[in-house]
């Protein structure tokens, strides 16, 4: 059995199998010898050679007894293991032809890994509360002993620090460990080396390359949800390396349970491991950052001079993500480098003007106009009502500038939010304040005291529920105000409201309703002082079960009461 009479078996096999499985299949193999009985063929993978093994070696040994060789079985080797593998071709064919596809060992070298940045190392890494727990994971996988959280999850929002881990893992791996085979590249290089091997038919080359390494980093894995042959690739491409007892190292935006159209063998098996969640950044924390980057600036650049208060500015203002806030601190270097002048107040808000207008919380109408009525000590009700009196009316004209500048909303929509006011009244405010800042220091004093408190982070209170909040909780607070206060004999046993509701006359159809309920009901007659039963009409109206006014017995009407009997009557 001879090269040549091998390459007449092909064309054979060619018009058998057909274009695709010949040249998927059959091409490839390599005849390397015949002896005692068995044909020895290379073969670039050993997926490959049993493949071909159950599908195709019935046929090849057919053939190969019909040119007259005397075969009882066919094996393969990889043909990277083997010193035939350069004979593969007579000399004349190879001048002619171009040269074949490089072996697999090859392939692996030109699929290479993505490219690691230097600056994503453990010691660049600023460890805080929100992120103290992936770190600790991290450098745990990174010391490259027994597999112990496989595979490991790392999930947060965006700029919280997964990139930087995922590189400073593969870097402590290769310097602990040369030997290890790490691969590290994102969801969108896997699948595209998915669909390159699909269109090059060289599939048994993509598994071979993902099935071999060592560590397998996959980043931002939810960018293949929802593509279902990718999905089905990496499902067993984890499976497979799980087996052999290799590391997986993932992240993702969010928890694998969240992420929306990825399979559910997927998840489960994502949600196996160690899953981590980086938290967003606390103020401690990117202030720790801005300190560690202004130290590794300051080693080329020892002529750099940031003021006082700049980076705890930046610090508290800047709270989305820390890439901006990297940005930013970049910003200001190259800007004070460029105009050599220090880094101060001043510079940072012109120089960070739109990055610090990106991040400042959003103010409503009616935090301000709350805040100034605490300001003033005036009630909240008389900053939108229509009294005029200096009192009410200065405070208002703050609220209506603080609103016309630290807020998106239109002039006739902020004059809508107090009162109802005509959009003219919000420019007069506007505009006197404006004037009265230049010239009076209590009201400018007072403007940047509001300004400041309404700009501050703002704290996490929990609020409690209003006694008025369901029927169940005012019918609670009217008992323990009545067991307090104890029901004097002859008098209502509802507790009196504070402050009292107005006295009005009762309409006339509810006095007539009032009279015939009373007429009608035999507790009513039996109890003529007091009221322990009073009807939602009398009580809506100001008035008792008698039809009399509230004073007349002493009893005035609860508005919580209101509110239950209001709630009740629109259930």
């Amino acid at each position: 059995m001879t090269q040549e009479k091998w390459g007449q078996l092909r064309k054979k096999l060619l018009k058998t199998v057909g274009q695709n499985n010949y040249t998927t299949w059959i091409e490839p193999l390599e005849f390397a010898r015949l002896q005692d009985g068995v044909a020895m063929f290379n073969v670039p993978t050993n997926f490959m050679g049993n493949y071909v093994s159950q599908n195709f070696a019935d046929l090849i040994l057919y053939e190969l007894n019909t040119a007259g060789a005397k075969v009882q079985r066919i094996a393969f080797q990889v043909a990277a293991n083997t010193p035939a593998r350069p004979t593969r071709r007579p000399v004349a064919v190879k001048a002619t032809e171009p040269p074949e596809p490089e072996p697999p060992a090859d392939t692996a070298g030109a699929l290479q890994a993505a490219p690691l940045d230097p600056r994503f190392t453990f010691d660049s890494f600023v460890v805080g509360k929100p992120n103290e727990l992936a770190h600790a994971a991290a450098r745990r996988v990174s010391e490259g002993g027994p597999v112990t959280f496989n595979p490991l999850v790392l999930y947060g929002g965006v700029g919280l620090g997964k990139t930087h881990l995922m590189h400073a893992i593969a870097w402590e791996l290769k310097a602990r460990k040369p030997e290890l085979n790490v691969l590290y590249l994102s969801a969108e290089q896997f699948m595209y080396r998915f669909v390159q091997a699909l269109r090059e038919r060289r599939m048994m080359d993509f598994k071979h390359l993902f099935r071999s390494v060592d560590v397998l980093m996959v980043d931002d894995v939810q960018f293949i949800a929802g593509k279902d042959s990718t999905q089905e690739e990496f499902f067993h491409t984890f499976n497979a390396l799980v087996d052999q007892n290799k590391q997986i190292i993932i992240s993702a935006d969010r928890a694998p349970g969240e992420i929306k159209d990825l399979e559910e063998r997927v998840k489960s098996r994502l949600q196996c491991g160690l899953v981590v969640d980086l938290h967003p950044t606390d103020y401690e924390l990117r202030l720790g950052i801005l300190q560690t980057k202004v130290q590794q600036h300051r080693a080329t650049s020892p002529d750099l001079k940031i003021a006082t208060g700049v980076l705890e500015f930046l610090a508290q203002r800047i709270s989305t993500n820390v890439r901006v806030l990297e940005g930013a601190l970049t910003r200001l270097f190259a800007f004070a480098s460029l105009v050599g002048r220090e880094i101060d107040m001043d510079l940072t808000q012109d120089c960070l003007a739109d990055v610090l207008r990106a991040s400042e919380r959003k103010i409503t109408v009616e935090e301000i106009q709350r805040r100034v009525s605490e300001h003033y000590n005036i009630r909240l009700s008389d900053i939108i009502g229509p009294k005029r009196l200096r009192s009410y009316a200065r405070p208002r004209q703050v609220a209506m500038y603080l609103c016309k500048h630290l807020t998106s909303r239109s002039l006739p929509e902020i004059g809508r939010r107090f009162g109802g006011r005509d959009h003219t009244t919000v420019m007069h405010g506007v505009r006197r304040i404006e004037e009265l800042k230049s010239t009076d220091g209590q009201i400018a004093e007072d403007v940047e005291l509001l300004r400041r408190s309404l700009e501050a982070p703002r704290p996490r209170v929990r609020t409690r529920p209003s006694c008025s909040a369901s029927p169940t909780s005012a019918r609670s607070t009217a008992a323990r105000a009545t067991a307090a206060a104890g029901a004097a004999p002859g008098r209502c046993s509802r507790p009196r409201a504070a402050p009292p509701i107005p006295t009005t006359p009762a309409p006339r159809a509810a006095r007539r309703a009032t009279r015939s309920w009373s007429r009608s009901t035999p507790a009513a007659r039996s109890s003529p002082t007091r009221c322990s039963a009073t009807p939602r009409a009398s009580l809506l109206t100001g008035g008792c079960h008698r039809g009399r006014a509230p004073r007349e017995h002493g009893h005035l009407p609860d508005p919580g009461h209101l509110a239950v009997l209001v709630r009740a009557d629109a259930g």
